[in-house]
């Protein structure tokens, strides 16, 4: 399995002591490699609250509410299709920039308690979903698109053995 770069910034300090860092890029690589992608990727991830969240979403995607993770992709891969080319490294690092993943640590908490599960479960779950995303996925209805992206996530899930 490759080893990505992933950066990871707490918007506050308490938030380092819910989730390690081992945890968080163990997901995003198993989801990576899962995937089939042969490069090495960056990705920024930042761990907040529901207040600089919801603040996000509102600047960045006009909607007005808090929500529990944002996807922010940097390329426009096609699903099932990882196509990256040597071109779309970065010429400083070497690295592929695949896109910025924010979570709610609020609405994991939430989130957790309501499905009946860890919120390390519901961290690796929508760190997973977030990946899919960055990797071309969507799930705008109900159809055979929110399917696979949803399989492509259990896939990963089983992997992870959450």
């Amino acid at each position: 399995m490759i080893r990505h770069k992933i950066l990871i910034t707490y918007d506050d300090g308490c938030y380092s002591r819910v989730f390690s860092e081992p945890f968080i890029r163990k997901c995003i690589d198993a989801a990576l490699d899962c995937e089939g992608v042969f490069l090495q990727c960056e990705v920024s991830v930042l761990i907040t609250g529901d207040e600089a969240i919801h603040r996000i979403n509102r600047e960045f995607r006009s909607v007005d509410r808090a929500t529990d993770v944002l996807s922010f992709p940097l390329q426009n891969f096609v699903p099932e299709a990882f196509d990256a080319e040597i071109t779309d490294l970065d010429r400083n690092t070497g690295l592929l920039p695949i896109g910025d993943i924010v979570i709610s640590v609020d609405h994991i908490r939430a989130q957790a308690l309501e499905y009946g599960h860890s919120r390390r479960r519901e961290l690796a779950y929508l760190l997973v979903h977030s990946v899919m995303h960055l990797l071309g996925y969507d799930h705008m209805d109900e159809g055979e698109e929110k399917r696979r992206m949803r399989r492509h996530e259990e896939a990963v899930m089983e992997r992870l053995a959450l």
